[in-house]
């Protein structure tokens, strides 16, 4: 499945919506796919600080536990609720219903620093496992 054209993407399989200074953030549909059933997350709160390629949360499967990074620094401006109550979200709609963060950038150069969409089917292609 190619990636949505209008994403960026980190080489730790998060995607990044941009509009303005704030960033929508989520798991790839390749992350999903690799982590299999997802069953449980864990999110920081509205208000907190997160830094560029540092853990923010974690991503639990029937198969693993893994970090989520952070693809910049930033501020959390909202999390989904929806998806803490129900994280298969993740597995259903990768894109769209289970974004997981919207982040205002302290920095947008660090916006330089991210995968295109091609970029990032080709590197996820290579690299196996989250």
């Amino acid at each position: 499945m190619a990636s949505p054209s209008d994403l960026k993407f980190t080489r730790t399989h998060e995607w990044v919506r941009l509009d303005g200074d704030v960033a929508t953030v989520g798991i790839s549909d390749h992350a999903q796919g690799e982590l299999g059933d997802i069953t449980y997350l864990e999110l920081p709160e509205e208000g907190d600080q997160v830094s560029q390629s540092q853990p923010f949360g974690i991503v639990e499967s029937v198969k693993a536990a893994s970090d989520i990074y952070a693809p910049f620094d930033g501020e959390v401006v909202e999390r989904n609720e929806d998806v803490l109550e129900a994280p298969e979200l993740v597995n259903s709609s990768p894109y769209e219903q289970a974004w997981l963060l919207r982040i205002r950038l302290s920095d947008p150069s660090q916006i330089e620093s991210l995968m295109d969409a091609s970029s990032y089917d080709s590197y996820a292609e290579q690299a196996g496992p989250h």
